[in-house]
């Protein structure tokens, strides 16, 4: 009884002392399951990089990786000579879509995945492993890594960050910058807001005054009491990305095993269209780019046939340039007043037997989900796109809709209650939750403190588990409005994105705040060295 109790009590120790030691990792997002060893590994100049077809960029990767961090010179070769002191990539089609495993002992490391984004996130749980949680000796030039073998996969398939441009071009610079640090979290889709009511910011050759009109606005709303302000700034803003910079972009994303999903606005938030075509809009008179933030002047009118082969026109040039299976068509905050007062859209609606605005929308969205199916796409949208009366503005008999939704839509979900991402869910549709209140990155700290967004669960809390599976993962948004400067799109931006990175990735079961708080340290140590201007610590908790 008392070796019996002896055995147990070791086991106990053992375990607890494993489980402590894994704590002490800082890896941001948190691996799903770490199993710590007591011995190291020692990483030199004599360590070679394993590679074969599938890894051999992942390989360069790594090399360039050891020399920019640490000044350490390794060889990387397609033939392994040596029986230690190495490290390997492998790929086995049983693993799961982005799991990986990452096992470093004694004698060398090896990164197994189903394919080359799965040993991609490896490498990035690699790196922060040597940079954050190993010794460097600067004398002796060796990396002195602990062995650890870690199972890891994310929880979510969808892990988005959007960066919102048409209320401020921000240029390719900083949004490589953003696909970076996404990289290094593991998010997978960059969501990328290019047109709106303030500003047009891809070019699409068919249409050229959609940047050279659409794309400028003359002034600006600044100041701090921000949507009440009366300040103006008085100066222009413009910029837009051309087509040959996008696709450097694309690549960009691509080499980082990141999805770049457009979002080109419609029916709503199309006012800087219409400056740049006025037939564009339901009432046809001329209008400038809005130098007010807010919902726009004036909508599509999707009654005229000319205007749904404008917007066909427009996603052709985008399916062309991005590979994304997935087109955001926006959606969001449509005023019907402009429909409901429009001869021309009421006559169509009556021929169309559409008895409501909502049913109009609805309609006009299902022409252009069919019209992207035919093109091997599929449509998402904000979660108006279904009919739901979000906003105040609008009469509640405007939104009562007969018309089904396209049933391969994607619902944004960003506003509302549960009981809209029920219906959703219930009725087939794959969710991306993106609530306001959660996950909007323009809110001040005081209102979504770091501890708030890193408490979000994608998954409402009073959905049924039978719907759990069509919840897909999230996305966070930097709407543009109140960032004119870089900095202060880092300051909202980060520390905040890592939460949403450890949301998305991270069981429930496994995410602690406190750890995450103390792996932040070392993304602050990455981030200054990057000139990123993050909030600092007493910001981001501010009352």
């Amino acid at each position: 009884m008392k070796i019996k109790f002896i055995v147990f009590f070791s086991l106990y120790l053992l375990l607890n002392t494993q489980i402590i030691t894994s704590q002490e990792l800082h890896i941001t997002p948190r691996p799903q399951k770490i199993i710590t060893g007591n011995k190291s590994l020692k990483i030199n100049s004599e360590t070679q990089i394993v590679f074969d077809d599938d890894s051999k960029i992942i390989a360069n990767n790594l090399q360039q990786y050891f020399k920019d961090e640490f000044n350490l010179n390794l060889k990387t070769t397609d033939f392994q000579n040596l029986k230690i002191n190495f490290i390997n990539f492998k790929i086995d089609k049983s693993f799961a879509e982005e799991s990986y495993e990452l096992n470093v002992t004694i004698n060398n490391i090896l990164i197994t995945a189903k394919n080359e984004r799965g040993l991609f996130y490896g490498l990035q749980t690699l790196k922060q492993l040597c940079s954050y949680n190993a010794n460097f000796s600067k004398y002796e030039k060796y990396l002195d890594v602990k062995v650890v073998k870690i199972e890891d996969c994310p929880r979510f398939k969808w892990r988005s960050f959007m960066l919102d441009e048409a209320r401020y071009f921000k240029g390719m610079k900083q949004v490589k910058m953003l696909l970076d640090e996404m990289a290094f979290l593991k998010m997978n889709v960059f969501h990328w807001h290019l047109v709106d009511d303030q500003g047009w910011r891809i070019e699409i050759k068919k249409y050229p005054k959609l940047t050279e009109i659409g794309s400028k606005r003359k002034s600006t709303q600044i100041g701090p009491l921000q949507w009440e302000s009366p300040i103006q700034s008085a100066e222009p803003h413009e910029g837009f990305y051309t087509q040959e910079q996008i696709k450097e972009i694309i690549q960009y994303a691509k080499e980082r095993h990141i999805t770049i999903v457009p979002e080109i606005e419609m029916p709503g938030h199309s006012t800087a269209a219409i400056a740049a075509y006025p037939w564009l809009g339901t009432s046809g008179k001329e209008i400038e780019v809005p130098i007010k933030f807010g919902v726009g002047k004036d909508v599509y009118n999707v009654a005229n046939q000319r205007v749904t082969d404008f917007l066909k026109d427009v996603l052709d040039e985008v399916m062309a340039l991005f590979p994304s299976e997935v087109i955001h068509i926006g959606g969001d905050e449509v005023k019907y007043n402009h429909w409901k007062s429009s001869a021309y859209v009421q006559k169509y609606m009556k021929e169309n037997n559409l008895a409501t605005p909502a049913d109009l929308q609805v309609y006009f969205t299902n022409s252009i989900s069919k019209y992207l199916q035919s093109k091997g796409r599929r449509m998402m949208g904000w979660n108006e796109i279904m009919g739901h009366n979000l906003h105040h503005y609008q009469n509640k008999n405007d939104t009562k809709t007969t018309q089904k939704l396209a049933q391969e839509s994607i619902i944004h979900f960003w506003k509302g209650d549960v009981e809209l991402a029920t219906t959703a869910a219930s009725n087939g549709y794959e969710i991306v939750n993106s609530l306001h209140t959660f996950t909007y990155l323009d809110y001040r700290y005081k209102n979504l403190p770091l501890s708030k967004a890193y408490s979000f669960d994608p998954v409402p809390e009073k959905l049924d588990p039978k719907y759990h599976n069509k919840v897909i993962g999230l996305g966070c948004q930097m709407w543009g409005e109140w960032i004119p400067t870089d900095g202060k799109m880092h300051y909202k931006v980060f520390p905040r994105i890592a939460a949403y990175a450890e949301v998305g990735w991270t069981d429930k079961k496994q995410k602690n705040f406190g750890v995450f708080k103390k792996s932040l340290k070392n993304l602050q140590n990455r981030w200054t060295a990057k000139e990123i201007y993050f909030a600092p610590d007493d910001f981001v908790e501010k009352k």
